[in-house]
């Protein structure tokens, strides 16, 4: 987890997809993927495609099982060492805190427009979790709908949730809440 380390990742139907360490040890993940793994300069040129903390842990455990590969060391740029802000959003409520590295911003509402493509405090799983979501961000292909991610993604989960169990209590929707445009 030292910035800088960059790694392969095999995602969903043979494609290689890209992460770099960069700041408070979280992954940005590039958009770029490949059929086998290109020139670091290549990689290290594209645009990111988001930042996540992924657990270090599972990053061992896709290591050893091959499923993500670790390039080397290389310096890594701006968009992947600028901390971005996060949302903590807790269940059942409208009302969301943002935060930047280590502390709170400010509150407001999940449907703030300005806060749209800012990814849900969470830690994700480098084996079960990262290739649905490289997929799903990539938008070639379709995602599973379930992916989560950034607020509007999670949004909408919530919505076709609780649209599949309408009898489930724990499944409402706030009184508040605005749906996804």
């Amino acid at each position: 987890m030292k910035p800088g380390t960059l790694y392969a990742v095999s995602g969903e139907a043979g494609w290689i997809y890209y992460g770099q360490v960069g700041a408070n040890k979280r992954l940005a993940f590039f958009r770029r993927r490949d059929r086998s793994v290109a020139d670091v300069k290549e990689i290290l040129a594209s645009p990111v495609m988001f930042v996540l903390f992924v657990a270090a842990p599972s990053i061992t455990r896709a290591l050893r099982s091959g499923q993500w590969r670790k390039i080397g060391h290389f310096p890594a740029g701006d968009d992947v060492m600028t901390p971005r802000n996060i949302v903590q959003w807790p269940s059942g409520e409208t009302t969301v805190t943002v935060w930047d590295h280590d502390q709170t911003l400010y509150d407001t509402k999940v449907h703030d427009p300005y806060i749209q493509e800012l990814e849900i405090m969470a830690v994700w799983d480098a084996e079960y979790h990262v290739p649905q979501r490289l997929t799903a961000d990539f938008g070639q292909e379709p995602g599973e709908w379930h992916v989560g991610g950034p607020i509007w993604r999670e949004r909408k989960i919530k919505e076709e949730i609780a649209r599949r169990f309408p009898d489930a209590p724990g499944h409402r929707l706030p009184r508040d809440w605005v749906p996804v445009g």
